[in-house]
């Protein structure tokens, strides 16, 4: 049954679409769902003061899927409501804390192509959240996957070492926070932040809010290995499914829109056709809320 759900792209409500998928079988959980207010009519644009409660039971199936090892890395952000930042946010995380969801970590997309813009009370919102849960403290993460050069400061700064450099120096601060800069000589790589310095998607691939391919693709190779299973449970245009494949990993997408299902399996189709090591000869199909498949 497992092996069944895999490299699909399903058409439905998530929700009820999982219900039929075993406990564990998910290694990593990458999704943008509709902000809230927007999308209407694909997703009806739901109101900030329901998104919670919109979302919460979706956020269960989430969890009985997820294998214990795995990561649910969530990209929201907070809309705007009569002059202040809405807390569905915040309310979101807080209710997922009291489903047994741990919330680990929260990265930053730092969109750095955005175009000026001009507000009467605020500057261009130019990053989103990428909020990390877990449902265990121990999970799978390979931080080597992502290391990135060590960059040119390294030359003059490490050339010239003084005698603190060589040892662990405490933060003055009192933090408990400390550094050894002489472990970094002869490092040609080094860990990221978790600030992500990214474009947005130029092409929108019709569809309405695509993030670029870079974005799923950077925390696909952090928290998993080849092989694995990623789900993109409102997969939009594919970009996560697209991702996955390109990189050695099964996918399963689900949207509530055929015409975002149809999209998606035409660019799957398209990157198969030219990664015949990573695309199996097998007939694809895309799978509609009556459960029936179609072959495309």
């Amino acid at each position: 049954m497992t092996k069944d759900i895999f490299d699909k792209i399903f058409q439905g409500d998530c929700e009820k679409i999982l219900q039929d998928f075993p406990d564990n079988c998910i290694d990593l959980i990458f999704t943008s769902p509709p902000y809230a207010d927007q999308r209407a009519k694909t997703y009806g644009g739901i109101k900030p003061d329901n998104y919670v409660e919109w979302f919460l039971p979706k956020a269960a199936e989430f969890k009985r899927i997820l294998k214990p090892s795995g990561t649910f890395i969530l990209n929201i952000k907070e809309r705007v409501v009569d002059g202040e930042r809405h807390t569905y946010v915040i309310d979101l995380i807080l209710k997922m804390r009291e489903q047994g969801w741990l919330w680990t970590e929260e990265f930053m997309w730092h969109k750095k192509n955005s175009y000026p813009g001009k507000w009467p009370n605020r500057f261009r919102d130019n990053w989103e959240r990428l909020i990390q849960f877990n449902k265990a403290k121990a999970f799978a993460m390979y931080q080597e996957a992502v290391m990135v050069p060590i960059g040119d400061w390294a030359k003059d700064r490490l050339a010239n070492l003084s005698e603190t450099d060589k040892i662990r120096d405490e933060s003055r601060a009192g933090s408990g926070f400390g550094k050894n800069v002489s472990n970094w000589i002869g490092r040609d790589m080094v860990y990221p932040t978790n600030v992500l310095h990214m474009a947005t998607e130029t092409g929108n691939k019709n569809h309405s809010a695509v993030f670029p391919l870079d974005l799923p693709q950077w925390f696909i190779k952090l928290f998993t290995k080849p092989g694995d299973v990623v789900l993109d449970p409102f997969v939009g245009s594919g970009t996560t499914a697209l991702a996955a494949i390109k990189l050695g990993r099964h996918f399963v997408g689900i949207d509530i829109s055929p015409e975002y299902v149809e999209i998606s399996n035409q660019r799957l189709l398209e990157t198969q056709l030219r990664l015949p090591t990573i695309a199996e000869k097998k007939a694809k199909y895309s799978v509609s809320k009556n459960g029936k498949r179609h072959k495309k």
